[in-house]
């Protein structure tokens, strides 16, 4: 697989036989016709109306939505029709920054088709002679891509934190990296995908950071979701995005645009320019975009 290709093959989705999720008229996500039938005759939250899905006209509040997705959700998880249940939220928004229209759990993220975020570190070192990484082995119990290499610190934005506060919560989680390192974690241009999954539609938005580690550090897993972390140089990082399948499927687009601006991928490259075009010429953003806010 190419480099392009790894890129390509996280935005690839069909959407034949999925109907739009709305509510009041705000395009939130998209479903499955089968699953959005399934939803409906659960009774008490969602509705289907034609081609397109929406909920309860009673449920007029982010609150009362919540609420009522939920019972909906929990029932569909213990029929063993909602696998990886976490106890976590994610706030449902059109996009980033707007307001909630509810909070849903995210294992549902997918089924509903709605936009997810979540934050992604570059952990890197210098060396002699380039950039290394540090790359993460996941925990085979883990629901998606066990076992796979991952960044340095990965993990869902909750409803309810700045990507700061949740940057800085899964890096001690995650690897042990401490606030005052977290702090000078440079955020770069985000990586949006689309991408038709066995369990749903994912439409995540990656916010990804990179960070700069002095060359005594090493990561310690915390939380169980890492087995073990390796130091890696980046050129090895790119040969083996090149030519194995051993990195989790979003995670190498965000290690590719540190490759890019560090030169790993350089000039010579025959795919360095596609890549540019593909992940988008913008290098670092202004500052780091706020939470979705909440409905009073």
């Amino acid at each position: 697989m190419s480099l392009l290709e790894r890129v390509l093959a996280c935005r690839r989705h069909d959407l034949t036989g999925l109907v739009p999720f709305e509510v009041e008229g705000t395009p939130l996500g998209w479903v499955r016709r089968e699953t959005a039938r399934e939803l409906s005759q659960a009774h008490g939250a969602f509705v289907l109306e034609g081609m397109r899905l929406g909920l309860s006209l009673g449920l007029e509040d982010a609150p009362a939505r919540t609420e009522a997705v939920a019972a909906v959700l929990r029932a569909r998880a213990e029929s063993g029709l909602l696998p990886g249940w976490r106890g976590e939220s994610y706030a449902v928004v059109p996009e980033w920054g707007t307001p909630e229209v509810f909070r849903v759990e995210r294992a549902a993220a997918p089924l509903l088709g709605i936009r997810a975020f979540g934050v992604h570190v570059n952990g890197w070192v210098r060396g002699p002679r380039g950039p290394l990484l540090w790359v993460g082995r996941r925990s085979r119990s883990k629901p998606t891509s066990p076992g796979k290499l991952d960044h340095l610190v990965a993990g869902g934005q909750p409803a309810g934190l700045s990507l700061r506060e949740n940057l800085a919560k899964e890096a001690m989680e995650e690897a042990g990296v401490p606030a005052e390192l977290v702090a000078q974690a440079v955020p770069v241009a985000p990586f949006r995908y689309r991408l038709l999954a066995p369990e749903g539609l994912r439409d995540d938005t990656l916010f990804v950071f990179d960070l700069e580690l002095p060359a005594g550090f090493v990561p310690e897993p915390h939380d169980g979701e890492v087995e073990q972390f390796r130091l890696v140089a980046a050129d090895e990082v790119r040969e083996s995005l090149r030519n194995g399948d051993e990195f989790k499927y979003n995670v190498g687009p965000c290690v590719l645009g540190f490759l890019l601006r560090q030169g790993v991928v350089g000039e010579r490259d025959p795919e360095r320019a596609a890549l540019l075009h593909e992940l988008g010429r913008d290098v670092l953003l202004d500052s780091v975009p706020e939470p979705p806010a909440r409905c009073a």
